[in-house]
C-alpha cells in the first residue's frame, strides 16, 4: 500500500469548480447533517463573486480565509475561517467533500496542517469552531486534537446555516505552541 500525500495550501481560483461543486450538488440530507439550510445557501454567482473579492484582499482585511485540503495532489475538501478578526480570532469550518474520504482519519491530519497556518497567517491569538452538535465527527476531532470545549449553546455558525445546537470549541495560542511544540 503506497503512502498518500496530505498537503494544504490557500485556496485558489482554479479550486473554484469543485469547491462549489461541494455546496451546490451536495444532497438535502447533507446539507443538514452538516447544519446548512439549503434555502439560505447564496446563488452561484454571489458565491463565486464573494469567495473572489476574499481572494483579491489583503490577508488583515479578508472576511473569509480559505485553505483547500489534497490528497495526492487533488482537492478533496477545504477548511475555511469565518468571520475572521486579523490578529484576534477566527471561527474554522471543517468539509471533506466525498463522503468515501471520510472515516478514515485525513480530518485529523487535515487539521493538524491547517491550524497552524491560520495561527500564524492569521496572527490569531484564539481559534474556535462550532459544529453542529449532532454531527459527532468534527466534535471528536476537535476533542482529539486538543481543542477546549467551552459549551453547547443555540446558535447560527454561519450565514447559510439553521439555527442549532451547536458545540463550541477552542484553542488558544498558548495552547497551541505547546502543543505543535510537541508533535501533537
Amino acid at each position: 500500500m503506497t503512502q498518500e500525500k496530505l498537503e494544504v495550501r490557500e485556496l485558489e481560483l482554479a479550486d473554484m469548480d469543485p469547491f462549489m461543486s461541494y455546496w451546490f450538488n451536495a444532497d438535502e440530507s447533507s446539507l443538514a447533517n452538516m447544519g446548512v439550510d439549503i434555502k439560505k445557501l447564496p446563488t452561484k454567482k454571489d458565491f463565486l463573486t464573494y469567495w473572489r473579492s476574499q481572494l483579491e484582499m489583503p490577508l488583515e482585511k479578508k472576511l473569509s480565509y480559505c485553505i483547500i485540503w489534497l490528497k495526492n495532489d487533488i482537492p478533496v475538501g477545504h477548511s475555511n475561517a469565518r468571520p475572521v478578526n486579523f490578529g484576534k480570532d477566527a471561527y474554522m469550518h471543517l468539509h471533506l467533500w466525498s463522503t468515501g474520504e471520510r472515516r478514515k482519519g485525513l480530518g485529523r491530519e487535515f487539521v493538524k496542517l491547517t491550524v497552524p497556518i491560520y495561527f500564524e497567517k492569521l496572527q490569531l491569538k484564539d481559534l474556535y469552531c462550532e459544529p453542529y452538535a449532532l454531527n459527532p465527527a468534527p466534535n471528536r476531532l476537535l476533542e482529539k486534537l486538543g481543542f477546549d470545549f467551552v459549551k453547547e449553546h443555540r446558535t447560527s455558525p454561519g450565514p447559510s446555516n439553521f439555527e442549532q445546537q451547536a458545540n463550541l470549541w477552542h484553542l488558544g495560542r498558548e495552547k497551541f505552541e505547546l502543543l505543535y511544540k510537541t508533535g501533537t
